[in-house]
């Protein structure tokens, strides 16, 4: 029995702190700027000054982690749009993928000049033991939808590496010299 799983890929939030007159982008770990308390008087939470109220939600103080499908789909997307090299996948290969990236990534359409390539869903068919997963990503290039496919294999180190890569019918037959 295969199981598919699907994430889809919020689009990440710029960093940016408005003010009166222009816009700039701040660092990811600037402190917030402090404002006035807000509300008439007496209206805020009581106890000792510097303490704020329980809330119903407990805090997590790890960041959410995205699944190793949609990691590689990343990466993948990183690779074949230029932004990286092909060789920054060297240790996340097995078999002919690597030389399938090498092969496809300078003749992709995805390094054209215009919008940068965004990953927009990545959904995956699980094997029985859970060794190999056969994933299918959508990319968005502007207006214009790509599709990229890919096979994830487990090895003996329980990590997950690229096995095969296609994208848009690219990578599917030998290349002739």
């Amino acid at each position: 029995m295969q199981t598919t799983l699907t994430t889809t890929v919020p689009p990440t939030p710029a960093h940016t702190t408005t003010t009166a007159a222009t816009t700039r982008p701040s660092p990811p770990h600037a402190p917030r700027p402090r404002s006035a308390p807000c509300g008439p008087a007496g209206s805020r939470p009581r106890g000792p000054a510097g303490t704020h109220p329980r809330t119903s939600r407990p805090r997590t103080s790890r960041p959410r982690t995205l699944p190793p499908h949609t990691v590689f789909a990343e990466r993948l997307l990183a690779v074949l749009s230029g932004e990286r090299p092909v060789h920054w996948m060297l240790g996340h290969t097995v078999g002919e993928a690597y030389e399938q990236l090498v092969r496809i990534a300078p003749e992709t359409p995805l390094r054209s000049l215009g919008p940068r390539p965004v990953l927009r869903r990545c959904s995956v068919q699980v094997d029985d033991d859970r060794t190999a997963v056969e994933a299918f990503a959508t990319i968005a290039t502007g207006a214009r939808v790509r599709a990229m496919a890919f096979r994830l294999e487990r090895g003996e180190d329980q990590r997950w590496r690229c096995a095969a890569v296609e994208l848009d019918g690219l990578g599917t037959a030998p290349h002739l010299a």
